[in-house]
């Protein structure tokens, strides 16, 4: 897996120990803070141990990690908006406004800058080549006055401060989330510890697939939201901000710049489930047959003005007056802010985030076959709608469906014991009043249903906030990391369960739990209907499965390979905890046009691929007798 949010890289557990900072040990609480200063910029790794902080002073790893502890505490995880926008500045807006003029009004203003289409009683005199006089005459004219508005909305979960992913490779005018999907493919390919190059000439060309999107497209400035206001900002569209736009873009960027894929892609978009319902195309394509290597994933970056005033339009969001009625605070401090987000306790809306996650999905004989790292296994991904609804984004009855089913899997490969005690849900945990309350009725009727009466409940919206699309990519990678240490996050800002959460049967811890778990159920219920629950299996669960199918030697030998692949991925995360980032950005390179192609009626050669693309498909259909008339 890879990625990045605003608990930090994916890779290697990082953003997961972020958020169980205070029950690591103290060598690891060192390496992970470390770490995230390295990523934002903070510090620097010397030779033989020693650092640098940010002023180039020399310091041994002690020093620095007491050096910069807080200031990584504060500027990670959920926190209030730093783009100056949110705060001081004000946000650029305009207000429409009809001016009753007493006498003419003139003006004088560049010649380009003059509107095409006149009122027909303005007259305009030319002063020279480059200047215009504009006569208003005198009465009613109506003209937007521009302001800068008080944000509304102050809290978000942000990348770590000082983290930029478009500085690491070439990138030119990309919206945000687009250079978060190169870095997180980039850090999963490094953590796989796994040659792409290596990996791909064993398979088919059309034996890997891609799918990865996100929930709303690429709305900064430098996709669909530049483009959407290009004519009343007075800015010029580009070429770029249409086609950078697209929902399924991630996937693209992947085929066309980091793997040079020519398998399957695409992207499922279905708001909060996004992640889930790319990971159910993902694992139904494996199960089917169709590909053997799959990367799937998501990026969102909706720290903007406009979607978060959308959101907040809708009552969606935690605003600043909220958070102070919750808590009956006439001023909220940067503290208050990094509590906005309260799953299944006394809340008042989401908080928005940003974040971008892969996983590299294999077939299980081509992860014993590369001595693939397993950090778990997906079964299955359940989804269903919601049937009748009043209100669109109101929640319904999809969800006691697919957790109900994924329940059932879990009790029919495992057993009822392991689906009692050994399991734990990835709560899809909003802090909405809506979702405290639906959720945790979705949870007991399936816990009744099941008999588990203790069943532990993860809401790691908490620390990172709602990332929309990639939601469920933050559930997962912190489901993986705590089947790695044995580990579950508490629900940080759960100062006590809400009245009305139904509680009797579930977990609700503020402090992290020791838990070994054989599965986990991340769970997503979207705006519009969009249910899913995916589950997933820990390493240990996942051995046990293959051993039962492909036996003792077989699980012998990929243990002896998966060595090599663990010292490589331990030499990426090495590298990657100081900081030392090499984003895999291929542009221009290896591009084919058809010429260079060979084809005969059976199989397509491809230059620079190894394996040529069979043409060869199942038909289930069957053939007509005459077929050859």
């Amino acid at each position: 897996m890879g990625g990045i949010n605003p608990a930090g890289r994916a890779s290697g557990h990082q953003a997961f120990r972020r958020t169980v900072l205070d029950a690591l040990p103290d060598e690891d609480q060192a390496r992970t803070l470390l770490s995230l200063a390295a990523l934002m910029r903070l510090a620097s790794a010397g030779v033989e141990g020693t650092w640098q902080d940010a002023d180039g002073h020399e310091l041994n790893a002690s020093a620095i990690v007491e050096q910069i502890r807080q200031p990584v505490l504060d500027h990670t995880l959920i926190r209030r908006i730093e783009d100056p926008r949110f705060n001081d500045e004000g946000i650029p807006a305009n207000r429409r406004a009809s001016l009753e003029l007493d006498t003419p009004l003139s003006f004088r203003l560049r010649r380009r800058q003059l509107p095409d289409d006149l009122p027909p009683t303005w007259q305009v005199r030319e002063l020279d080549r480059h200047t215009l006089e504009v006569t208003v005459p005198a009465g009613k004219m109506d003209v937007m006055l521009p302001e800068h508005r008080p944000a509304q909305v102050r809290a978000a979960g942000q990348l770590p401060t000082g983290f930029e992913p478009s500085r690491l490779y070439r990138s030119v005018h990309h919206p945000r989330g687009l250079s978060m999907a190169i870095f997180a493919a980039s850090d999963c390919l490094g953590d796989s510890g796994l040659s792409w190059d290596g990996l791909r000439d064993r398979l088919d060309p059309d034996e890997v697939a891609v799918y990865a999107g996100n929930s709303i497209g690429q709305l900064d400035d430098e996709g669909w939201g530049g483009l959407l206001k290009s004519f009343v900002s007075g800015n010029r569209a580009t070429s770029k901000q249409m086609p950078l736009g697209y929902g399924q873009m991630p996937a693209d960027f992947l085929n066309a710049y980091v793997l040079g894929s020519v398998g399957g892609t695409g992207a499922a978009l279905g708001a909060c489930a996004s992640f889930l319902y790319n990971l159910r195309l993902g694992v139904d394509d494996i199960q089917a047959g169709r590909r053997r290597m799959v990367m799937v994933g998501t990026a969102d970056a909706p720290v903007t003005p406009e979607i978060i005033e959308g959101f907040r339009a809708m009552g969606a969001l935690a605003d600043d007056d909220s958070l102070k009625a919750l808590d009956a605070l006439t001023l909220l401090t940067d503290a208050d802010y990094q509590r906005a987000c309260r799953p299944f306790a006394r809340n008042c809306g989401f908080t928005i985030a940003e974040s971008s996650q892969f996983v590299m999905l294999m077939d299980d004989s081509l992860a014993l076959e590369t001595g693939a790292e397993i950090l778990g296994s997906v079964p299955a991904v359940f989804v269903n709608a919601d049937g009748w609804k009043r209100s669109i984004s109101a929640p319904g009855i999809g969800n006691y469906i697919t957790l109900g089913k994924a329940a059932a899997l879990v009790r029919d490969l495992l057993g009822e014991r392991a689906l009692r005690e050994r399991t734990f849900l990835h709560a899809h945990g909003t802090s909405t009043p809506k979702n405290r309350v639906t959720e945790s009725h979705v949870f007991d009727l399936v816990a009744r249903a099941n008999g588990i009466t203790d069943w532990p409940v993860v809401a790691v919206k908490a620390y990172v906030g709602h990332s929309q699309g990639s939601a469920a990519g933050d559930q997962l990678a912190s489901a993986l990391g705590s089947f790695a240490h044995g580990l579950l996050p508490g629900i940080v800002t759960l100062d006590a369960v809400a009245d009305d959460v139904h509680a009797d049967r579930l977990r609700l811890s503020r402090e992290p739990i020791r838990f070994a778990a054989d599965a986990a159920f991340i769970n997503a219920k979207g705006f519009g209907g969009n249910n899913a629950t995916g589950v997933v299996l820990s390493p240990s669960a996942t051995e046990r499965l293959l051993r039962a199918r492909h036996g003792e030697a077989a699980v012998a030998a990929w243990q002896a390979r998966r060595e090599t692949t663990r010292e490589t991925a331990a030499d990426y995360h090495r590298r990657a905890d100081r900081g030392e980032f090499t984003a895999r950005y291929r542009f221009g390179e290896g591009v084919l046009e058809g010429p260079e192609l060979t084809m005969s009626a059976e199989s397509l050669q491809i230059p620079g691929y190894a394996r040529p693309v069979s043409l060869a498909v199942d038909n289930p259909y069957g053939r007509l007798p005459d077929a050859d008339d």
